[in-house]
């Protein structure tokens, strides 16, 4: 183990008593120090407290000690505290204990350490056994703090189980206190020893500085370095340590421990949520080995207290314009709030409160968009069980059990009892539900291979829960009636086994033997529909979705697109004339029988999605014998081989042509003046000949088709302003463009492997998935010169795979005002849009976000 302390040079003050910080920047103090500030000047009651910086996290792992500066000003914050609460660290007569607490600025829910009870050698133990009048109480927290120490600071295999109740049988529930504590102590540092662990020590100011770097130490943990990579958070950011003066839950039967949410975090419905557990610590709680009570049980014990919470937590929401997850401790009948933060929400639950934090407040509440991620728009329109199929799962007997619904999403898999065995079988391919009697921190690579997850014990604040919610895994957690015994999992008289198929309702709690088929859920939406409706609004793009099926159309139209696209090649697909049709089109002397067959395929493809369409904008991709997605399907190497032409844009004029006729042929099914407005675009256009060329091709089927361009080069990039006086639209394919630049097959930019590991070793300064590449700044900046020079050319951005957030900003902040994604990305895009919106609005100090 690391030293505690070192030499260290150390001369900035980065240590902050809570009463008097004069900041409340969570990237300096945390999320947890940041919101004990917030709340203490509110004037809530929260336990006095001190916080060393980010910083110091920094300073720590980089000398593996703590730096004798940072000793000194820990000393010094803990003299503050000490004043604060008229209590000494250590003393004899009314003793300080204290908690150490982890504290990143992002939140990262159990992936770092804490450890509670801090500050008891022997003198200080029966300080607090004649304070409460219960030498029980009291070897109950010496026990709980020696066994966090010990696998925490000290990092003990197995640390020791509580002796309490046998020394107290032995002792009897009179024993002096002192005999208790030498007991109780005793019996848990030879267990170390008889294991060869190292004991913890008695000095309280060797505990407080121990228990602070092992939590310095927790940032670099696997766990929570998978945590952070998952969702992309910087590793260089540090964790923040909060020093805070302990209340005790389970001081007698008028304590507990809770957790409350201001609205409900899996459906978002408007009222206090969440959970207390009576005569408890916080741990027990979140922890999930104790199923807690409602929330609302307070109030028919402890009616003033509940009232209190209801108010202070409804006043928390309206200052932080946030639905807010709240950790509290009721000592002895009076109230204390330990934490505040942005509560961790299920996609529903974040979708349904942005919509109604959007219809009360308006524009002033745009920010309430940033609690709102891609991710969770993905996971509002994930599929969900057929009702009829449940239905006939409930008659026939298959509904295992029933607990409580942690984090919505319907999933079938096969069971997994343990998290090693989940990512196993996620590996080869199946679709698993973890099972496990509770989970904790190192189950945390079982749960992100996993679909879904099941525990028996555990309510909605347990470890499965939050860390499920975090990750938008399903989660039913509670589950009593399943045990697991060996290999086997139990349910009442039957047994399931690994392999074995179930289904999770992770919004009603429901767990089914066998397999249920899902249905789309995107529509019947009304909250959806409410913060699409807002996002279009304010995005200030136009936004086209890719759709290759009349029901994708009505998805992009639901989810607000202005227009949709479709490949020429997806209509050959699913032709069994494909096959005759590319053997004509590659005979080295070919007829033009083929391109009649092409012609009449693409009009009896198209007349129905024109039909699906109505007045949307109707881009059509021309068909493309190198892009890498069809090469496949139109077997492009071999036709290539024969026939190089065909592997240039202009080629084969009357591949072109063939594919003009039949379009404009089902456009014509179309009755009336109404109907879209259709393009052809051709892929990797690059010069004004080959632009003069396509508008001569099209101008026999004007107005019912025009002719437009796909840039997939650098060269034509540059050449934007060129193009786009003879062709409109102009499409630019920004992933195809980042492959130039890196020089990498396409297909690599749209896959998590090999990138992933290629960019987390450090071998690409950026991650073109997610990102625009620097190298790619000149070409942006060349496509936005040409929109700046001709206004009414229609010029955009083709982002396929998944949209990022980073990526969608800096295309809306060159200017561009047209982006087509894929159909499934369309509402994640809206979404990046606005949120991009608001930053700007609130960086100009104008409309949005006041």
């Amino acid at each position: 183990m690391a030293t505690a302390t070192g030499t260290v040079a150390f001369d900035t003050d980065l240590t902050y008593f809570v009463a008097d910080a004069g900041t409340d920047d969570r990237a300096l103090l945390g999320g947890k120090g940041s919101g004990l500030v917030s709340m203490t000047r509110r004037g809530l009651r929260v336990p006095p407290a001190f916080v060393l910086a980010t910083s110091c996290c920094a300073a720590y792992l980089r000398e593996r000690s703590l730096p004798e500066g940072l000793v000194r000003d820990i000393h010094r914050r803990l003299a503050q505290v000490e004043a604060a609460t008229g209590r000494a660290f250590g003393g004899a007569d009314d003793p300080l204990l204290l908690s150490v607490r982890s504290g990143a600025p992002i939140s990262m829910p159990g992936m770092m350490d804490t450890v509670l009870n801090l500050g008891l050698d022997r003198n200080a133990a029966i300080a607090v056994a004649r304070r409460s009048g219960s030498a029980r109480f009291m070897a109950d927290i010496l026990a709980r703090f020696h066994a966090m120490y010990a696998e925490i600071v000290l990092d003990a295999m197995e640390p020791p189980a509580s002796p309490v109740d046998a020394v107290l049988d032995e002792l009897g529930e009179d024993a002096e206190a002192g005999a208790v504590y030498d007991a109780v102590w005793r019996r848990l540092q030879d267990e170390l020893e008889a294991a060869g662990e190292d004991t913890v020590p008695d000095d309280p100011h060797e505990q407080l500085l121990g228990a602070i770097a092992a939590v310095f130490r927790s940032w670099n943990t696997r766990r929570a370095i998978t945590y952070r990579e998952l969702h992309g958070i910087d590793h260089a950011m540090g964790t923040a340590v909060v020093v805070q003066t302990m209340v005790f839950g389970n001081r007698d039967e008028n304590s507990g421990s809770g957790v409350v949410f201001s609205r409900n975090p899996v459906t978002g419905e408007p009222g206090l949520y969440g959970e207390y557990l009576a005569a408890s610590q916080g741990e027990d709680v979140v922890a999930g080995i104790r199923t807690p009570e409602p929330v609302a049980s307070l109030a028919a014990h402890q009616p003033e207290l509940f009232d209190e919470l209801r108010s202070t937590v409804a006043a928390l929401e309206d200052a932080h314009r946030d639905v807010l997850d709240i950790e509290f401790t009721v000592e002895s009948g009076v109230l204390y709030f330990l934490q505040v933060r942005s509560a961790k929400r299920t996609a529903p639950a974040a979708v349904r409160i942005a919509a109604d934090f959007l219809r009360d407040n308006g524009d002033t509440a745009a920010s309430i968009l940033e609690t709102v991620t891609l991710d969770h728009i993905r996971g509002v329109v994930r599929p969900a069980f057929d009702e009829k199929a449940v239905g006939a799962a409930r008659a026939s007997g298959d509904l295992l059990a029933e607990g409580i619904g942690a984090s919505p999403g319907n999933v079938s898999g096969i069971v997994a009892l343990d998290p090693d065995r989940a990512g196993e079988l996620a590996r080869s391919g199946e679709s698993v539900i973890l099972v496990r009697e509770v989970t904790s921190p190192t189950d945390l690579h079982g749960m992100i291979a996993a679909a879904g997850v099941v525990t028996a014990t555990g309510g909605a604040t347990s470890h499965a829960a939050v860390v499920a919610r975090a990750l938008g895994k399903t989660c039913v957690v509670g589950c009593a009636p399943l045990s697991i015994d060996g290999d086997v999992l139990r349910v009442g008289d039957r047994s399931l086994r690994e392999g074995d198929w179930v289904s999770v309702d992770g919004g009603t709690g429901e767990v089914y033997a066998g397999r249920i088929p899902v249905v789309d859920a995107l529509t019947g939406n009304a909250d959806l529909d409410a913060v699409m409706a807002y996002c279009r609004a304010i995005a200030g793009v136009d936004l086209l979705a890719r759709a290759a099926t009349a029901e994708e159309i009505a998805r992009a139209r639901h989810l607000g697109a202005v227009g949709v696209v479709v490949a020429a090649a997806d209509a050959l697909a699913t032709s069994p004339e494909l096959t005759d049709i590319l053997r004509e089109i590659g005979a080295p002397e070919p007829g033009e029988a083929g391109l009649a067959r092409l012609s009449a395929v693409i009009e009896t493809a198209f007349a129905p999605l024109f039909a699906a369409a109505g007045d949307l904008e109707f881009g059509v991709r021309a068909i493309d014998f190198l892009v890498d997605e069809t090469s496949e399907l139109l077997q492009s190497v071999a036709l290539t081989d024969v026939r190089p032409e065909l592997a240039l844009p202009v080629g084969v004029p009357a591949l072109l042509t063939s594919q003009l006729r039949g379009l404009a042929a089902a456009r014509g099914h179309i009755e009336g003046e109404g109907g879209p407005r259709v393009h052809l675009s051709v892929r990797n256009v690059s010069d004004a000949g080959e632009a003069d060329a396509i508008v001569a091709l099209a101008e026999p089927f004007a107005p019912a088709v025009v002719p437009g361009a796909y840039i997939a080069s650098p060269r034509g990039a540059l050449a934007a302003a060129s193009l786009s006086e003879r062709l409109d639209p102009i499409w630019v394919e920004l992933r195809l463009l980042q492959a130039a630049m890196l020089g990498l097959p396409p297909r690599v930019l749209l896959t998590a492997q090999p990138l992933e590991r290629y960019v987390a070793s450090g071998l690409l300064s950026s991650d073109p998935r997610h990102e625009i590449d620097p190298s790619v700044e000149p070409l942006l900046q060349s496509v936005a010169d040409a929109a700046a020079e001709g206004p009414g050319h229609r010029i955009g951005w083709r982002v396929s795979g998944p949209v990022s957030e980073s990526m969608l900003a800096r295309l809306r902040k060159s200017g561009v005002t047209r982006i087509a994604v894929d159909v499934d990305e369309a509402g994640p895009a809206l979404l990046a849009l606005a949120k991009a919106a608001v930053a700007d609005g609130r960086a100009a100090g104008t409309g949005l976000d006041r």
